[in-house]
């Protein structure tokens, strides 16, 4: 009866998959955060001047056929900046998010699978990290531990693993009541094997969602704790730190030395949004 049981019902269900091609949102995201990442990984070569070689005697000039984007307080081409700039916060925001990816969904697994005590040990303490503002407990952190690119990792991953809990926890809780759960329990599978193996593949696409979507967020954590000087450190070109150095002179008129800076944040977190978004549509079909 049992082996009946076991091999009627026990099968997973495979997660859903779209048309990403159809999706012009998932595409107009993917160029925007294909660019960044070309910029990223090759930017180095490509920029008319070095980005972090001083030039005194061209400091603050405004745009211009040399200059496209300006120069900033030290006389660094605000262009070559900018596109280099790209390179560090594309490696701390995504190994940040990978980290709460994998925590988090291994504590949305638990607490999903497991009731009782583990539950809700586990989630009230989840609960109590996500009620207190994520930058102030990234700032008091990284100011006990020390600002380091290491440590901005492990503390924006840390303080994002929760919330990529809670939507494991949910997708789990949601496919543990269903009957190839019951029947993986009945032919005397243990539980790390059905949560890792039976499960896991079936909650995917919220977890794939959830954590495009924490990338976003990361790119914005790191790109604020640069600019409050906790984050990403000098000589970076990082433009978080980079809108630091030259906020002051808006009020002088020297518009292009942040301008240029923010656009550049705004348009990758857009850009992953996008991407998020065009990715959730597509597991709705």
């Amino acid at each position: 009866m049992t082996a009946q049981l076991d091999a009627g019902t026990r099968r997973s269900v495979s997660p859903r998959t779209g048309s990403f091609a159809l999706s012009g949102t998932f595409i107009a995201g993917l160029v925007i955060v294909g660019f960044w990442i070309a910029c990223a990984v090759a930017g180095a070569h490509l920029v008319p001047f070095d980005p972090y070689a001083d030039d005194l005697m061209n400091a603050l000039g405004p745009p211009s056929a040399e200059h496209w984007f300006g120069t900033d307080r030290l006389g660094r081409d605000v262009f070559s900046r900018v596109v280099v700039g790209a390179r560090d916060i594309l490696a701390i925001a995504p190994l940040a998010t990978l980290l709460g990816a994998v925590l988090g969904t291994l504590l949305g697994l638990v607490t999903g699978y497991f009731r009782g005590l583990v539950d809700g040990t586990i989630s009230r303490f989840n609960d109590a990290l996500l009620a207190l503002p994520t930058v102030i407990v990234a700032l008091m952190a990284l100011v006990a531990l020390g600002a380091s690119n290491a440590t901005v990792v492990v503390v924006i991953g840390l303080l994002y693993a929760p919330l990529i809990a809670r939507t494991v926890r949910a997708a789990v809780r949601a496919e543990r009541e269903k009957e190839y759960v019951a029947a993986a329990q009945l032919g005397g599978e243990g539980a790390l094997h059905i949560m890792l193996a039976e499960i896991l593949p079936n909650v995917l696409p919220p977890i794939i969602v959830e954590v495009t979507m924490r990338l976003g967020y990361a790119i914005f954590s790191v790109a604020t704790l640069s600019f409050l000087g906790f984050g990403i450190q000098p000589p970076s070109a990082d433009w978080g730190l980079s809108i630091a150095e030259n906020y002051a002179l808006i009020g002088g008129g020297y518009w292009w030395t942040v301008l240029f800076d923010a656009l550049a944040t705004i348009s990758l977190v857009i850009g992953v949004n996008l991407v998020a978004d065009g990715i959730e549509r597509a597991f709705a079909r």
